[in-house]
């Protein structure tokens, strides 16, 4: 027998008034043999999202708040228009594993390529008309690509207000624009590729497809979206703070378990981390995880993960697992073998010092900025590094600690790109701390010290009297790493 499934619409924010999700319900269902989407969605997947949900963690209540927020943003008779990402191909047919733009994916909750969104504000107070443009339902292309979720899902899962086929948008776009007195938004972007609606945004084909770049010089004013996507972006909702708790929490224990391991490789312990971010419940690694034996620790951004690690080093580890789009971002440095040295273990205090008292500043009593933290963070490795006997003249730091304390968290790693790092915390906002210090095969440092690499980094979100650090799961104090082998 085929159960029906009721299918859930939530309200879109012009409704007057709502108190529950399950008041908007919509007499519509479906057979659940019928159930086809290009995402998850808890009628076919009950085990990742619960009721309400269109990404796991967020409802389609949250969604519509945030397109409201954006509006209320924005001028009278205005436009702010966002396109969805492409498939990328590393070659031929072969593609990359799809990541949505996150800007997209924060307004809409829509996971799939080739859409455009439009916000529509035609008044003065936070009415707005939302459309989604998609790639229409097509049985033969899904044989190959997977369930697209299609127009009318657009509507009856996403609550666009208008939808259409993406296909079209050359003959519905230009019409938006030329009514609008202000359009907001980041394209078009300059991507080669065949697809049609990315040649379209990047106006690659002006002459047949009537290029958005030239719809857009054509318009009467046109702004950047980024610096009001942003405003939103950089203060968190509770349920995007549960969602990086979540990752934080399955990234920390992984990497408190990998301390436990003995791994002869960097790629063994690579691995490990892969399996135990998947295995926990998370989608996979935030991003490239950074596995630095020795002396491959001086390179920030090592990434090739490939060799073999000596019983006498330490390890770095930049490593985060992502749940629901949402990333939590961690370093640890270990020894390989699970016991310091002298000469490891003073330098790791020195940054871990650091690393403590910068982390808990992370809350808006403290007045800090991520610029005011960096100061501190480098001042205080200054003072500790010259009581180890390191020349800190001639702005050493600089070459010792050559990157920023911390950086935004959120959808991105370094998320709301562009946001001033001079901005004052305020509740809400997900920050990494990440002291390190990373002294070169020199003769100006001390011997003991040349080729080693520390950096300490947990993400936090910033609360009003003390933080909250979102990656606790992951020790970093000397005795609790070296009890993990006893």
């Amino acid at each position: 027998m085929i159960t029906r499934i009721p299918f859930l619409r939530s309200a879109r924010i012009k409704k007057p008034c709502y108190s529950s999700l399950q008041s908007l319900q919509r007499p519509f269902s479906v057979s659940a043999s019928e159930l086809q989407f290009g995402q998850p969605l808890h009628e076919t997947h009950p085990h990742l999202l619960k009721p309400g949900e269109i990404t796991p963690g967020i409802s389609a209540l949250e969604y519509a708040h945030r397109r409201a927020r954006l509006a209320k943003s924005l001028p009278p008779n205005s436009v702010a228009i966002f396109a969805a990402s492409n498939v990328k191909y590393r070659s031929g047919a072969v593609f990359y594993k799809f990541h949505q733009d996150p800007d997209f994916l924060y307004l809409t909750g829509f996971n799939e390529p080739d859409a455009l969104a439009v916000i529509e504000k035609t008044s003065d107070d936070d009415q707005h008309i939302f459309h989604l443009y998609v790639r229409p339902k097509n049985p033969r292309e899904e044989l190959w690509d997977g369930p697209r979720s299609g127009i009318n899902a657009a509507d009856d899962v996403f609550n666009a207000d208008e939808t259409g086929n993406v296909n079209h948008l050359p003959s519905i776009l230009p019409k938006i624009i030329r009514k609008a007195d202000h359009v907001y938004t980041d394209l078009p972007k300059n991507i080669i590729t065949n697809n049609t609606l990315t040649r379209y945004l990047s106006g690659i084909e002006p002459s047949r497809l009537g290029g958005l770049a030239q719809i857009l010089r054509d318009a009467a004013n046109v702004k950047p979206v980024r610096p009001l996507i942003n405003e939103l972006r950089v203060i968190k909702s509770e349920a995007e703070v549960l969602n990086m708790r979540k990752a934080g929490k399955v990234s920390g224990r992984a990497i408190t378990d990998a301390m436990r391991q003995s791994f002869t490789g960097e790629k063994d312990l690579d691995s490990f981390l892969d399996y135990r971010f998947k295995q926990d419940g998370c989608d996979g690694p935030a991003y490239i995880p950074v596995i630095a034996g020795g002396q491959n620790a001086l390179c920030i951004h090592y990434v090739h993960n490939i060799q073999q690690l000596n019983q006498e080093d330490l390890v770095l580890v930049d490593a985060g697992a992502e749940y629901g789009g949402y990333i939590t971002d961690i370093s640890r440095t270990w020894p390989v073998c699970g016991k310091f040295s002298v000469a490891q273990r003073d330098l790791y205090n020195t940054v871990l010092k650091v690393q403590r008292t910068c982390v808990s500043l992370c809350h808006t009593e403290s007045g800090m900025t991520l610029d005011k933290l960096h100061r501190i963070a480098g001042k205080a490795l200054a003072d500790g590094l010259a009581d180890l006997g390191f020349d800190m003249s001639n702005d050493a730091i600089d070459t010792l600690f050559p990157h920023h304390l911390g950086h935004y968290i959120g959808l991105d790693v370094h998320d709301s790109p562009g946001f001033p790092r001079n901005k004052p915390l305020e509740k809400g906002m997900c920050i990494t701390i990440e002291p390190g210090v990373y002294v070169p095969d020199d003769e100006r440092w001390p011997a003991w010290a040349r080729g080693m690499g520390i950096r300490i980094e947990d993400s936090i979100c910033v609360d009003e009297s003390a933080p909250f650090v979102l990656t606790t799961e992951a020790v970093k104090e000397v005795v609790d790493i070296e009890a993990l082998r006893d």
